[in-house]
């Protein structure tokens, strides 16, 4: 492990964090001796709660059975490899990116930040989370076919076989097992439980105990193991849930009642808290706002279900944080790429391919939030009712999403400030065809001391026209593996602000680790019939030699569709300052001396900007890292950003000027 990121990551703990992971170090070396394990103890079954009272079989059945059999023939979903050739079984322990087989030693004490060791985590960790194994619990369910029911038994067996506690990489990421954990409980019910065919006779009661004793140790590995501290982020919430679904289930021993109280409460603390009264989650990151809501919901379910349902608050958080998706998602659904993003899901309940899992989460909204307005605001956004809310919320509900009537015009619903998350949506026309949307990020860096997920993207902004991404968000492209990547796109240079001396905002001290924190030190937000204006400032340039402030206005004219950004910079001394402009892959650029013409279908724009700057188009550059955006996880392709350079002295200021020339009404 690199020494320097280690002074990094202690310089970034409270002396009660470095406490408790030395305490954590030595639990782990007396597991490694076989001291403190988990103790083989018989299964009592009593009543486990599903999620759902009913299970829904309305589902177009070919969909799913076409999915399952080509897990059936090997092929498994695995980010940038698409439905890579695993075999079935897979095996387990080896990285299907790079062919690495991670060692079987003592889980808990593997590096799995070594890719000499493991390979790419990412892509090891993913097969083992048993999404695939809800797909082929699904097929049964839905087809009764005993090929889908003997496969799960036979991926069951395969990975007890291959991962036995607590040896090796998938004993290591306590959240890694609670995800499996959900997954297991998803595919048991869908199987039938106790009464599910592959518990059949000898072999199968043997599968049946020995899965169950996994299950046990699962939740006694969590429960040892919980991130805290500065780690206390969407990973604690992940292991929580497992533990609450898993108690839920399997109420079996007598620790169940004890890890399920524990887990339902601690969740409901911890999803408050790491998500803001306005809505927004605290790691700044949206995929990861979708994903904690998500574990939301499913919390939510299991917990009405079992009798413990969540209060008022908990539902009012959700539906708080569906309002800001619905704010930040355009005419055509799209939502901007801030912060980090993985591709995770917790539950793959849907097997087609790219579903869109922010109008999901609005379905499940419109179902489920207690305000009529709201419910009817969230259909609108949603659109449809798809497979996954069937799947959770049962047939009734999708009767109940169609009979909700279409929105009142309310401008209430159309939230537009989040000052805790720090989100403000500027534009027009909103959710109409003619549609200018301007999502701007004035908001802390991330969550907690060690901002994870952050991007140095203060004072960014992102603008869609008539439901088409024109400025965008380059996304995130690479977590544990290539460095110089990890860097580029959570750096200020790929997002649309002001780089000073080429310098990012924050300090990063690995690769999910800041040092140095840019803080908005003030925003203002106002809207009008006529304008929406809004200013804000960071000071993650006060570090430099010559300390710096960085201030961003931001006026939007909604009579002439222009937005002008105007850039100020507090200081004294001589610097170099940056200004880049990320377009969407699918535009089409015009560059002239003075201005930018920029088109994608009807929609076009020209951007302005100040005397004094050289401007040039950047694409597909890597030495620095310039014009590439990242769509999915692992996968990036050229795109091109306009690049405006100058030297500045002292105190200074330029405004850019951003006018929609058409939106294709």
């Amino acid at each position: 492990m690199n020494l320097k990121w280690q002074i990094n990551r202690l310089r970034a703990m409270s002396v009660a964090e470095i406490s408790n992971r030395t305490a954590q170090m030595l639990r782990s070396r007396l597991e490694q001796r076989g001291i403190g394990l988990v103790r083989a103890a018989a299964p009592h079954p009593a009543a486990g709660a599903a999620w759902s009272p009913a299970l829904s079989t309305s589902f177009d059945v070919a969909a799913y059975t076409m999915r399952a059999d080509e897990i059936l023939g090997g092929k498994f979903r695995v980010f940038a490899l698409g439905a890579a050739p695993l075999g079935f079984p897979p095996d387990w322990n080896r990285d299907p990116k790079t062919g690495t087989r991670a060692p079987m030693s003592f889980g808990k004490l593997i590096d799995y930040r070594d890719a000499r060791l493991v390979g790419d985590i990412k892509y090891l960790w993913e097969p083992n989370r048993h999404a695939e194994l809800v797909t082929l619990a699904q097929a049964w369910h839905l087809s009764h076919d005993p090929r889908y029911a003997q496969a799960c038994g036979t991926l069951i067996d395969s990975w007890l076989r291959a991962c036995p506690y607590p040896r090796g990489v998938n004993w290591t990421s306590s959240l890694e097992l609670a995800l499996r954990l959900v997954n297991w409980s998803f595919a048991w019910h869908l199987l039938g439980g106790e009464a599910a065919i592959l518990f059949a006779g000898d072999a199968g009661q043997s599968l049946r105990l020995r899965w169950l004793a996994s299950v046990r140790q699962h939740c006694h590995f969590i429960a040892g193991h919980l991130s805290q501290h500065s780690s206390a982020n969407n990973h604690l919430l992940g292991e929580l849930l497992g533990m609450f679904v898993a108690a839920t289930t399997w109420p079996y021993w007598r620790e169940s009642g004890r890890w399920g109280d524990f887990a339902r409460d601690e969740f409901e603390r911890q999803a408050l808290a790491q998500n803001g009264i306005d809505g927004v989650n605290l790691e700044q990151a949206t995929w990861y706002h979708h994903e904690t809501a998500d574990m939301m919901l499913i919390a939510l379910l299991y917990a009405r279900q079992s009798g413990c349902e969540y209060g008022a608050e908990f539902l009012a958080r959700w539906t708080a944080m569906l309002s800001f998706i619905a704010a930040i998602m355009d005419s055509a659904g799209n939502v901007p790429q801030i912060g980090d993003a993985d591709d995770a899901i917790i539950a793959r309940l849907d097997p087609r391919p790219n579903p869109n899992v922010f109008r999901s989460l609005l379905a499940a909204g419109a179902v489920l939030a207690r305000d009529a307005g709201l419910r009817a605001h969230f259909k609108a956004k949603a659109r449809l009712f798809d497979d996954k809310n069937r799947w959770l919320l049962g047939d009734q509900a999708a009767l109940e999403f169609a009979a909700i009537g279409a929105p009142a015009p309310d401008a209430a619903l159309q939230r537009r400030a989040f000052p805790q998350g720090g989100y403000y949506i500027l534009g027009s026309d909103f959710d109409r065809t003619n549609e200018v949307r301007i999502v701007a990020d004035a908001g802390p860096l991330g969550y907690l001391s060690i901002a994870a997920h952050g991007h140095a993207d203060a004072l960014a902004f992102t603008l869609s026209v008539s439901g088409l991404p024109i400025l965008i968000d380059c996304g995130t492209y690479a977590y544990h593996t290539q460095e110089n990547w990890r860097s580029y796109f959570r750096g200020t240079r790929a997002h649309n602000t002001l780089m000073v001396d080429a310098k990012d905002q924050s300090a990063a001290g690995g690769k999910f680790l800041w040092t140095h924190h840019a803080v908005i030190q003030s925003a203002d937000f106002e809207s009008t019939r006529d304008f929406d204006r809004l200013t804000a400032a960071h000071d993650g340039y006060r570090r430099l030699a010559d300390p710096v402030i960085h201030r961003r206005e931001l006026i939007y004219s909604k009579a002439t569709r222009t937005l002008r950004v105007t850039d100020y910079l507090d200081a004294t001394a001589r610097h170099q300052v940056e200004l880049n402009w990320h377009f969407a892959p699918e535009c089409g650029l015009n560059l002239s001396e003075r201005y930018l013409r920029v088109t994608r279908g009807p929609a076009a724009l020209e951007l302005r900007w100040a005397d004094g700057f050289t401007a040039r188009l950047a694409r597909a550059e890597e030495t620095p890292a310039r014009g590439w955006v990242s769509a999915a996880f692992d996968v990036k392709h050229p795109c091109t950003n306009l690049v405006l350079q100058r030297e500045t002295i002292g105190n200074w200021h330029a405004a850019s000027e951003i006018r929609v020339l058409s939106t294709g009404e």
